[in-house]
């Protein structure tokens, strides 16, 4: 009898290591062996990137914050661990404290000068607080020593702000080949393919996009970013109850405010409110919920109650909060989205133009500006940005869309009684 229990507690052990992910096995290993060695500063480091590697997993924000404090003890070891180093400021861009990402990506650097990751991060935290030629510079010291996934995707996000979709796209694929040909981690590759696919539908290319969406969930299947993704394709299909299953399934697996959203609107669209306002009830939720969210969720937080008109002091108050910590063109677009929202249409119109320096081609940036133009009585330049929405993306959202097709109605209607009223002084 005590063999038998002996063998089903074996099985019962057997199943649950089965059933736990690859990087879980990992965080495991390096939680025993960091008991029985303690001061082993390498120990720290590989915990702690298992941990980095379970919150890109998962998307679960508390893993960087353990592998921040596995970091730390890897440094608190050995201070001059350049690996460890480059690390934390992954972990730390992650979390948004970019300044700080800045300096602990230079210090590895100066270590190690032939580390690419390094190279890497300190480019993504300047592209995120707006500090494009850096940005630059950096991703072309990391190519220069690794051409991989990891370069040529980080290079796809800077040209896609610049205004360059096609090498953006480019871009992506050679990182996809190269990381299929020398097996990188599926996660990886999934995150490219995902990545691919937002190219391809911020060019209203639905067909490509759901192609790319649909590959990463074959890479990295119940991938959450790509079923929220591929949910988007089918709203803009008009294949709503598919679109409410991929986005409850993403939600299932890492609640995001966005994706709250977006489910709420699609219900709003059927008519469906009360449904509609519990989502929309969970995006405040969700950004509410712990210190790092409110960080972390600041501009989808205003974005959310700009588009909702609810909330607009505190919506502008988030973003100009965005804005003293990121001068990137996202921050001025939700300022200029607030700014708009209060009714201040000329400083709205300021914060338009930095959002459009870099000519990012990006349809909600082309609205936003429109429909600031259009309240400013600007009606040429109005008509050419809302058109430029609609032409560079007629799915860029489920409400908007629309909006940006009436008001070009109502604009050509004024157009035509115009004519028509110089046509009749004329005679």
């Amino acid at each position: 009898m005590m063999a038998l229990v002996f063998l089903l507690g074996l099985l019962c052990l057997a199943t649950a290591w089965a059933q736990t992910t690859g990087v879980e096995r990992t965080i495991l290993h390096y939680q025993r062996l960091a008991q029985r060695h303690p001061l082993d500063a390498k120990t720290y480091y590989l915990l702690g990137d298992a941990y980095a590697n379970k919150a890109r997993e998962s998307g679960d924000l508390t893993y960087f914050t353990l592998a921040e404090q596995a970091l730390r003890k890897a440094l608190e070891l050995a201070p001059r661990f350049s690996q460890a180093l480059r690390h934390l400021a992954y972990v730390l861009y992650s979390r948004h404290a970019f300044q700080e990402a800045i300096e602990y990506a230079t210090q590895a650097i100066a270590l190690d000068a032939n580390d690419g990751h390094a190279y890497g991060v300190l480019g993504d935290a300047y592209l995120e607080i707006g500090k494009y030629a850096q940005a630059q510079e950096a991703y072309q010291h990391m190519i220069q020593r690794r051409d991989d996934l990891y370069a040529y995707s980080r290079l796809s996000g800077l040209k896609s702000v610049q205004g360059d979709p096609q090498g953006a796209i480019a871009d992506l694929q050679r990182a996809i080949q190269e990381g299929q040909t020398q097996g990188r981690p599926h996660e990886s590759i999934a995150w490219a393919q995902w990545q691919l696919g937002n190219e391809y539908l911020a060019l209203g290319q639905l067909s490509a996009a759901e192609g790319q969406y649909s590959a990463a969930l074959e890479t990295a299947p119940r991938y959450y970013r790509a079923l929220a993704s591929l949910a988007q394709v089918r709203a803009a299909q008009q294949r709503s109850d598919e679109a409410i299953g991929l986005y409850q399934q993403a939600l299932a697996i890492i609640p995001m405010p966005d994706y709250a959203a977006a489910l709420g609107d699609i219900y709003t669209q059927l008519g469906r409110l009360e449904e509609a306002q519990k989502q929309y009830a969970l995006v405040e939720y969700i950004g509410y919920l712990t210190a790092l969210n409110k960080v972390l969720y600041n501009r989808e937080l205003a974005l959310f109650s700009l588009d909702h008109d609810v909330k607009l002091d505190e919506a502008l108050a988030l973003a100009q909060q965005e804005l003293a910590i990121r001068q990137d063109i996202y921050a001025y677009d939700v300022l200029a989205w607030a700014l708009y929202k209060h009714g201040r249409f000329q400083e709205a119109l300021a914060a338009m133009q930095q959002a459009l320096k870099l000519g990012t081609q990006d349809a909600r940036l082309f609205f936003h500006a429109g429909m600031i133009l259009y309240r400013l009585g600007e009606t040429v330049p109005a008509r050419t940005y809302l058109q430029r929405a609609l032409t560079t993306n007629p799915h860029f959202h489920i409400f908007h869309a629309d909006l940006a097709a009436r008001t070009l109605a109502e604009l050509a209607s004024r157009r035509g009684l115009t004519i028509s009223q110089e046509q009749h002084h004329d005679q």
